[in-house]
C-alpha cells in the first residue's frame, strides 16, 4: 500500500510537470498586493505545488536512480563578475578553476548527488548597474561553464546581486542557467516562477529546494510580480513559510535557503534563530543561510540542522575560513542521517582545502565557537551536544 501511494504521488508530480509544459495548468495561485515589489505580505492559496519551475518545463522529468545515501553539498558566496578579483585571477590562470579551488574540494562538489552554490552575481551583457548601489556584479554568460565544471546542479538566486543590472540581466541569468542545465530557486521571470520549489524525484524519495531573501537594509532588489522578474523576498515571512508548507506536502525532504544576516559579522542575531525555528516548524528539514560573507555557525532544532551562514567560498581575495557543508540523507528512512563540514580557507582569490590535521582542527574549533550546542569530530561530522 505504501509503495502504491508513493507511485501515485510521483504520477501526480509527473502529470503536473507535463501540464505545465503544455500550458494546461497554471502554477501555484498567488494572492498579491498591487505592488508586490514593495509589499511582501502575500499569501499562497491551498493548491498543489507544481513540481518544477515553469522555466524548466521544457525538461523531461525523470525518476532518478536512488542511492542508499544521498549526498547534498552546499557552498557559500561565489563571484565570477567581470573585473572582480576572483575572475581576474581565474583569467590569469588561463581559466583553470583548479588553480583557484583545490582539487580535493572540486571532487567533493562534483561527486555530490546535488551540489548547490550561492550565485552572487548576474549572467548578462545587458542592463545598467542599479543607481545608488555600492557593489554590482555582472558576468559574461559564458562564465557559466565554470559552474558546470564544478558540478553545480542547482543555484541560489534569492540574493541581493542577481538583479544588479536590472530586469533584462535577471532574465538573461535565468536563461543562461536553464541552457546550462543548472536549476535555480528564489528568483523568476514572474512571481509564480520565483516562489516555485525545485524538486528532485528519486525512486522512493522526493527532495525539494526553496529559497528567499531578506538581505538588504535598503531594498533595491525587487520581489517578482505577476508580470515582472525578481526574487522572492521574505522581510515578511508569511509567503515563504507558506511555500515551505506546500513543499513539505509534496516532498520527503525540504531544504530551505535564506539570504540574511549582518555582513561581516560572525555572530548570530536572535531573529535568525527565531525565523529558523519557524521555517523548521513549517516543514523544512534543513536551513541553509548565506549573505554575511563569513561563517556564522550551526545549530540543531528538533533534530534538524541549521547552517546559519556559509560565508564566502570563492568570492574575493580576503583571508577567512570557509568550507563545504554536506547533508547525508538515508533514503530508506527518508531523513537526514549526517551533517559534515569540510574545512577550507579562502585567501588571495584561492580556496584551499585544509589537508593537515592541525589546520582542520583549528577551523573546526572556530566553527564550534560560533555555533550553539554542537560538536565537530575530526572527520568533520557535526553532532548536537544536547
Amino acid at each position: 500500500m505504501k509503495k502504491t501511494f508513493y507511485l501515485w504521488r510521483i504520477l501526480c508530480v509527473m502529470t503536473l510537470v507535463c501540464s505545465l509544459s503544455l500550458g494546461l495548468v497554471s502554477p501555484i495561485t498567488v494572492k498579491a498586493a498591487e505592488d508586490t515589489s514593495q509589499n511582501d505580505q502575500i499569501t499562497v492559496d491551498e493548491e498543489p505545488v507544481p513540481t518544477t519551475k515553469t522555466a524548466f518545463s521544457d525538461r523531461v522529468m525523470q525518476i532518478l536512480p536512488q542511492p542508499a545515501t544521498l549526498k547534498l553539498a552546499f557552498v557559500g558566496d561565489m563571484n565570477l563578475a567581470e573585473g572582480w578579483p576572483t575572475t581576474k585571477f581565474l583569467d590569469s590562470q588561463n581559466g583553470n578553476i583548479y588553480e583557484c579551488i583545490s582539487p580535493e574540494l572540486i571532487k567533493i562538489m562534483q561527486d555530490a548527488d546535488i551540489f548547490m552554490p550561492n550565485n552572487e552575481f548576474t549572467y548578462s551583457e545587458r542592463g545598467s548597474a542599479l543607481k545608488g548601489k555600492a557593489w554590482t556584479f555582472r558576468a559574461n554568460p559564458l562564465r557559466v561553464s565554470v559552474m558546470q565544471e564544478l558540478g553545480a546542479d542547482i543555484t541560489l538566486l534569492a540574493n541581493n546581486h542577481t538583479y544588479d543590472y536590472g530586469p533584462d540581466s535577471l532574465i538573461d541569468t535565468l536563461d543562461t542557467l536553464n541552457n546550462a542545465n543548472i536549476a535555480y530557486v528564489g528568483a523568476g521571470k514572474n512571481l509564480q516562477n520565483a516562489i516555485q520549489p525545485y524538486y528532485y524525484v528519486y525512486e522512493d524519495l522526493i527532495v525539494a529546494y526553496v529559497a528567499a531573501s531578506q538581505a538588504e537594509k535598503h531594498k533595491m532588489t525587487p520581489q517578482a510580480t505577476d508580470t515582472t522578474p525578481g526574487i522572492l523576498r521574505c522581510y515578511d515571512m508569511t509567503l515563504f513559510l507558506d511555500v515551505i508548507k506546500q513543499a513539505s506536502k509534496n516532498a520527503d525532504i525540504v531544504i530551505a535557503n535564506i539570504h540574511w544576516g549582518t555582513e561581516g559579522s560572525n555572530y548570530l542575531e536572535q531573529y535568525q534563530r527565531d525565523l529558523a525555528y519557524q521555517m523548521i516548524d513549517a516543514g523544512a528539514d534543513a536551513i541553509v543561510g548565506s549573505h554575511a560573507h563569513v561563517l556564522q555557525g550551526m545549530e540543531f532544532y528538533n533534530g534538524k540542522p541549521i547552517m546559519y551562514n556559509l560565508g564566502n567560498f570563492w568570492f574575493n581575495a580576503k583571508t577567512m575560513y570557509t568550507g563545504i557543508y554536506e547533508l547525508e540523507i538515508d533514503t530508506a528512512a527518508k531523513e537526514i542521517s549526517g551533517v559534515r563540514f569540510v574545512p577550507a580557507t579562502q585567501t588571495g582569490c584561492q580556496t584551499i582545502y585544509a589537508a593537515d590535521d592541525t589546520t582542520r582542527r583549528k577551523i573546526f574549533d572556530f566553527e564550534e565557537k560560533l555555533s550553539i550546542n554542537i560538536t565537530i569530530d575530526n572527520d568533520g561530522y557535526v553532532y548536537p551536544t544536547e
